[in-house]
């Protein structure tokens, strides 16, 4: 599937955004990074949202977005407090370019598809209800939770699951609340 958005067309397209969720030091940014080359390796152009609460600079050295473009992001939107930056989700999915996917880091009550990711040797693991992700991500396996559940070394795997499932994330940016 290619994307076909136009920021400020008259007829938005789809395009396919999905969330990686989770509480801060779970393994989100790792999962990213880690899926970023997999992606691009198989021809999906990919860009990501960061939301960053504290406001840091982009492309430093280092930092996520930086992080992301050097993993092979086509574009990297950084949400957070001031006046450089987009403060919603809806703001920074109108800023994107024509990709593919776009991977949405943090916005973990955003109205959008999501993996859950959880790292429970740091204490981080699912405090919130898991049935609402579309899969798992975690070092400690849940039982009874009948969703697909990864370990965070199975980067490959989440990768294809990501692909085979990528008409379920569509989004129309007409459709989605601008508060969001």
């Amino acid at each position: 599937m290619s994307a076909d958005f136009r920021p400020g067309s008259d007829t938005p397209f789809p395009f396919p955004v999905l969330g990686i969720a989770g509480w801060s030091g779970a393994g989100k940014t790792t999962l990213v990074e880690r899926l970023l080359p997999i992606l691009a390796r198989r021809g999906v152009r990919t860009a990501v949202i960061k939301h960053d609460v504290h406001g840091v600079s982009e492309d430093e050295a280092g930092k996520d977005s930086w992080r992301f473009r050097q993993a092979g992001a086509q574009q990297c939107i950084l949400c957070a407090p001031g006046p450089a930056f987009p403060h919603t989700l809806s703001q920074a999915l109108a800023q994107v370019a024509p990709v593919e996917l776009v991977l949405v880091e943090g916005f973990k009550r955003a109205p959008i598809p999501q993996i859950g990711v959880a790292r429970a040797a740091n204490g981080k693991g699912f405090t919130d209800r898991p049935r609402r992700f579309l899969a798992l991500v975690t070092d400690a396996p849940l039982d009874g939770v009948e969703l697909p559940q990864f370990l965070p070394d199975q980067v490959e795997e989440i990768a294809a699951f990501i692909l085979q499932h990528r008409e379920e994330f569509l989004i129309f940016p007409h459709q989605f609340p601008p508060e969001a």
